[in-house]
């Protein structure tokens, strides 16, 4: 049985712990409002964008053709996996490691590379010998993203798919953002970016149609690269929240269960204490009953 000292001492380090994963849960909640801010602000931007582009080019693909629209082979891909650079933030990181091995495993007969964005997901992929081309590491630690980080990553990816007529697909694997409670990780097309052709003939009836005022060449040679930046600018906003979200959850839970584990070893020390005075009380009366 363990002395009341010990219990004493185990008592304070719980409560020292608690008071750390309270602070943290304070933390991630002041970044996850900036974090859930960006995102809403963002989101629906890169929505329009990518469905107004996927429109347009499904419109000119027979008297346009870009290298950042034209379908290649179905052989190579590149994967780009964002995590975080911290862990204690519950199973966010896990989450979006498993949807990357999940995916090489459903593709295993397709040669895949990566780029890694946040130090789990390198760390991890770098343990198992994986083929990773490229590494962001720091860019995720404030809470915050940078546009200009987001550009860097997009434009090496472009480089890397216009230089590189081998890779013929790249893809993001990021957490979607939805509530506080809810993250979800997503494996999106990033590179060629897909057409959205509509099936519907009442939906095409409505369509908008839109008049150029440069050549189609023009436009898109500078559209279609902003269209990149702005989905790696949201696939790590998006991670950036819910890493906040998830890590709030998980301090929150830590600091409950810290309570009752208190609870507990306060009740085993007020029993321990009680079997040592009721120990004394009977050596004194034994004491006195001999003399």
């Amino acid at each position: 049985m363990p002395s009341l000292l010990d219990m004493r001492r185990r008592i304070k380090s719980v409560k020292n712990t608690q008071q750390i994963t309270k602070a943290m849960k304070m933390v991630a909640a002041a970044k996850l409002k900036r974090a859930q801010d960006r995102v809403t602000a963002a989101r629906p931007y890169a929505q329009k964008m990518t469905a107004v582009l996927g429109g347009l080019s499904a419109k000119v693909a027979e008297e346009f053709s870009h290298p950042l629209l034209t379908p290649r082979g179905d052989d190579k891909y590149l994967v780009v996996v964002v995590t975080a650079d911290k862990g204690l933030a519950g199973a966010f990181n896990a989450n979006v490691i498993k949807a990357a091995q999940a995916f090489v495993r459903e593709n295993e007969e397709k040669e895949i590379g990566m780029v890694t964005v946040g130090r789990k997901g390198r760390d991890f992929f770098k343990r198992r010998s994986a083929n990773i081309s490229d590494e962001y590491i720091g860019l995720t630690g404030t809470g915050t993203v940078r546009y200009s980080d987001a550009a860097d990553i997009a434009d090496n990816l472009i480089k890397k798919f216009t230089e590189d007529e081998s890779i013929d697909k790249v893809f993001l694997i990021f957490t979607e953002f939805r509530t506080v409670l809810s993250q979800k990780p997503v494996v999106e097309q990033l590179l060629p970016i897909p057409s959205i052709e509509s099936a519907d003939e009442e939906e095409t009836s409505v369509e908008a149609e839109y008049i150029y005022e440069q050549p189609p060449a023009e436009i898109f040679g500078k559209l279609l690269p902003k269209q990149v930046v702005t989905q790696v600018y949201r696939a790590m906003l998006e991670s950036v929240a819910s890493e906040q979200g998830s890590r709030m959850t998980a301090m929150d839970s830590a600091s409950k269960n810290a309570g009752e584990l208190i609870d507990t070893l306060t009740l085993n020390m007020n029993r321990i204490r009680q079997a040592a005075i009721t120990k004394e009380i009977i050596e004194v009366v034994s004491g006195a009953a001999a003399l």
